[in-house]
């Protein structure tokens, strides 16, 4: 057996006396030499890669960048019995759009004029049929939509956020859908589908109650304000909406960043879809009203539409999520006593604090009798109730059962 011995070995300082002058160039036998101040192997190969790398990398970024702003105006896919408009990407100077055929732009070569260099082409061996999600989202020219006779579909989301659009019209001889003075209904008129968040200037133009002003590079319409004589006439034409009585849905995203200040629902209204009247600054009332036949947007008047009361409809079943959400104008809330379903956050940002003072839906009225009764009733989702800042927390607005519809 062998064993293992520990052994201190004493390691020797050397010390090379190098000159100052041989420094970077001193060779230790057994060593490399330093390659201070030497050529690398293929140098000159190894530069030239590298360089060919960055300008392949510049090339790739250049050209992928270039087929992102070349992207196609119009896209579409092949579908059952035609195609589906998938995606528009605007040329920054259509304003009217008909969805009917697939569409192409071709471009006049040797014309700088990006206003009139193009032209749109329709090929009618292409019917479309289909209208996807978010096929304008946000575009901010179109100010006119037509629809084909042959299109079956539309997507609830298909023209979310089109800033500039003021109307959309339906061809008589489609047999889905329909359009009442530019908002797209389905044909029986019981789905009212989408409200171009625009129209307000579109009724502004029909009542001749639209003024413009300019900075020279752009063009908006100012608004009637409260203090001018005209101003009742300006919030009876433009800034108030009839659903007509044949509705019983509110469709998903239907009247999102309108401009609008009072909307009247028919008694017969059922369901209210969710964003359904999302983000919208100036509503401030919610009337329901009980006449019939009333296929008339415009207000011209409260005894055209029977009785009408504030808030909410007796009937109404579903309030879908963020279906009122960050409307601050609005004040009074009152749920009926049919009411089986609100989503998550229906309510939310529709109160707040100013000088130490709640304002807006400062607390929400309800027919059942009891807490109880209504959580047993109603599917209720999270954050249904609007809340406020109180010391360190958010607060839930009060909610009042057992009570009565206040009077107009």
């Amino acid at each position: 057996m062998s064993e293992n011995k520990k052994t201190d070995v004493q390691l020797e300082e050397v010390r090379l006396e190098i000159p100052e002058e041989d420094i970077w160039t001193y060779k230790i036998d057994g060593l490399a030499a330093p390659k201070i101040g030497v050529t690398p192997k293929h140098y000159n190969l190894k530069k030239v890669i590298f360089v060919l790398v960055i300008v392949v990398a510049v090339a790739l970024s250049c050209f992928f960048s270039v087929l992102a702003l070349m992207k196609d105006t119009f896209e579409y896919e092949q579908v059952d019995g035609g195609y589906k408009f998938t995606r528009f990407s605007n040329t920054g100077y259509i304003k009217e759009l008909e969805i009917d055929y697939v569409l192409d732009v071709k471009y006049e070569l040797g014309n700088s004029d990006p206003n009139k260099n193009f032209t749109i082409v329709k090929d009618e061996s292409k019917p479309i049929v289909e209208v996807g999600s978010y096929v304008l989202n946000c575009d901010e020219k179109v100010e006119k939509i037509t629809i084909g006779a042959g299109v079956k579909k539309i997507d609830p989301k298909a023209f979310y956020s089109c800033w500039a659009l003021q109307e959309v019209r339906v061809d008589e001889n489609n047999p889905y859908y329909c359009d009442v003075d530019g908002v797209l209904y389905n044909k029986d008129k019981t789905v009212l589908i989408f409200r171009p968040c625009d129209h307000d200037t579109y009724l502004a133009k029909k009542y001749k109650l639209d003024e413009w002003d300019s900075d020279g590079a752009s063009k908006w319409r100012k608004e009637i304000e409260p203090d001018d004589p005209r101003y009742a006439q300006y919030e009876k034409d433009v800034m108030t909406f009839v659903v007509p009585s044949s509705v019983k849905t509110i469709g998903e995203m239907a009247f999102n960043y309108a401009n609008m200040k009072n909307v009247y629902l028919p008694e017969g209204l059922e369901k209210i879809e969710t964003l359904a009247f999302f983000k919208i600054p100036p509503l401030k009332n919610v009337y329901t009203y009980k006449g019939e036949n009333v296929t008339d947007s415009h207000f011209t008047g409260e005894d055209v539409l029977g009785e009408v009361y504030l808030s909410l409809p007796e009937g109404l079943k579903y309030i879908g999520s963020d279906a009122f959400s960050y409307n601050r104008e609005m004040e009074y809330l009152y749920i009926p006593e049919s009411v089986e379903y609100i989503g998550h956050h229906a309510f939310w940002d529709t109160v707040f604090k100013e000088d130490g003072e709640l304002k807006g839906v400062s607390q929400i009225c309800v027919a059942s009798a009891s807490e109880e009764e209504f959580e047993s009733k109603v599917q209720l989702g999270e954050n249904w109730k609007p809340k406020y800042d109180w010391l360190l927390f958010k607060k839930n607005v009060d909610v009042l059962y057992g009570q009565q519809r206040q009077a107009k």
